[in-house]
């Protein structure tokens, strides 16, 4: 505490009641005790209690005491007390007009008296300590620190602008970029086929369906195209197949003639009819493969602009703020959806979010969807478990069996061994079975 004026300051230390050292010794030759000034005060009854201190501004301009203030004897301080101190004797009459002082400006102790042994050890010399409440310091920290929280508690609930760092590039299409996405939201359901499809065709079933996509992502990975080229060759793929019936042996013809269509739309080089039947083993001529190009387009109407998993792929990693590892290994789930027949039953836009929501629990745990990735997917947590959890058990079996061609694939550095993560086995509730 300092008591001080421009020209005097004095600056009193608290006294120890332990061992009977003073520490209200002057600090300098002309500092003196509190006592001491105490008890040269003028108009004051001299004795050795210490008076109760009042934190408002003194009016006197030396900063020290009023003469005229008197100082009753001292008595066990309580809250009544210092009531009726304060209504029956006014030591600042020329504050008397001003308003009244606040309660954090006067410290006023409990109802507790002071016990003896404190009487006798702060009787002496010692005032009444005025540490006992939080210096201004501290309120101020403990204040920031509640705001930080906060601000951190909002920015937590904030959606994102995930397009704000491309405003200056051309290719983003920041302007029209969220009327881009609606409008392949509201167009991917044409790109969908039925999930039972395949009970319309007699010669061939869905394990015939995994095993020609299981090949055509291997074939795609040799040619290095581009992720778009493998997307669209699925739904091509499914969408004649919704159409039109198909013998076994001329599935895989199929299967070429899709990826070969997907290129003349994705690819900057496309691959030769000559490497596709190279590929196949020569098992299709030329006049073969051409024709099927012509019976596919008709039977599509040439209606290849069809939004597929990859567009919304690209927008959901954006909003979830990805890195490249979560990049690769929400890839290798979907990929891996590819191959199942009976994920059909899924839009594109859920598949998407359900890979990456998948691969987020699968690196960081779980309650990484924040509100950016909510608001841009239009899926909530809950909303992606149910496709989520069967994502988990593709992910679980990817190595097994015959068909490993994504494991593979990811299971190299240039995919950054994306497959060797382990699985979100605690994604995965098993639902009670009904009795």
């Amino acid at each position: 505490m300092v008591i001080s004026d421009e020209n005097n300051p004095v600056q009193i230390r608290p006294t120890s009641v332990q061992g009977g050292r003073k520490f209200g010794a002057e600090i300098r030759p002309n500092r003196r005790a509190l006592s001491v000034i105490n008890h040269n005060l003028g108009g004051v009854n001299p004795n050795p209690y210490p008076c109760v201190v009042n934190k408002r501004g003194y009016p006197e301009s030396n900063g020290i005491c009023d003469k005229n203030v008197q100082i009753p004897a001292h008595r066990p301080i309580t809250r009544k007390y210092a009531a009726q101190m304060a209504v029956s004797q006014n030591p600042f009459p020329e504050e008397a007009k001003k308003p009244k002082t606040s309660a954090n400006e006067l410290t006023i102790w409990e109802d507790i008296p002071l016990t003896d042994a404190e009487d006798h050890g702060a009787a002496k010399d010692q005032p009444v300590p005025m540490s006992l409440e939080q210096s201004e310091f501290e309120m101020t920290e403990k204040n920031q620190m509640k705001e930080v929280e906060m601000e951190d508690i909002f920015e937590e609930e904030t959606v994102l602008d995930i397009d704000g760092g491309d405003a200056k590039d051309p290719l983003a299409a920041v302007d029209y970029v969220e009327d881009l996405h609606a409008y392949y939201k509201k167009m991917e359901s044409s790109s969908c086929v039925s999930p039972d499809y395949m009970v319309h065709q007699f010669d061939i079933n869905e394990r015939m369906r995994a095993i020609l996509i299981d090949w055509l992502i291997e074939v795609h990975h040799k040619f290095e195209l581009r992720d778009e080229t493998l997307f669209l060759t699925v739904n091509l793929i499914d969408r004649f197949l919704e159409k039109q019936s198909v013998v076994r042996k001329k599935l895989q013809l199929v299967g070429l003639v899709a990826m070969l269509l997907a290129c003349k739309y994705e690819e900057v080089s496309v691959p030769v009819v000559d490497d596709l039947i190279f590929i196949s083993d020569k098992a299709y001529t030329r006049k073969e493969v051409l024709e099927m190009e012509k019976l596919m387009l008709n039977t599509l109407q040439f209606n290849m602009s069809l939004p597929t998993a990859y567009v919304f792929m690209t927008r959901f990693l954006k909003a979830a703020q990805s890195d490249k590892k979560l990049e690769l290994l929400s890839f290798f789930l979907i990929e891996l959806c590819l191959v199942e027949y009976e994920m059909l039953k899924y839009p594109p836009s859920m598949l998407a979010a359900a890979a990456i929501y998948t691969a987020q629990s699968t690196i960081y745990g779980v309650g990484q969807w924040s509100k950016t990735c909510e608001w841009h997917t239009g899926y909530s947590e809950d909303q992606l478990l149910e496709c989520s959890r069967i994502i988990v058990g593709f992910h679980d079996k990817a190595a097994t069996g015959k068909l490993t061609g994504v494991h593979r694939k990811y299971n190299t550095s240039k995919f950054g061994y994306a497959a060797r993560c382990e699985t979100a086995h605690f994604l995965v509730v098993q639902i009670p079975q009904p009795q």
